[in-house]
């Protein structure tokens, strides 16, 4: 994410993913569970939402929607 240029904007979003994945790319499964990934993203985007939205709402609903999809359940 930092290759993307939005360090200096979301500089702590971007520290906390990074953190999440190995040199590769990949999620680090030995450093961090991914539904605690998942819970945590979801905190950042609510607060990336309040930032440009002023409103966090915008981000409800992502930690559902992903596990869902990841368990291979639809909707």
């Amino acid at each position: 994410m930092g290759q993307l240029g939005w360090e200096g904007r979301f500089g702590g979003l971007v520290a906390q993913l990074d953190g999440a994945f190995g040199s590769d790319g990949t999620f680090a499964h030995d450093r961090l569970r991914f539904v605690d990934f998942v819970d945590d993203v979801e905190d950042l985007l609510e607060e990336v939402a309040r930032q440009e939205k002023g409103d966090k709402k915008a981000a409800d609903g992502f930690e559902e929607y992903v596990l869902r999809h990841f368990a291979g359940h639809s909707g």
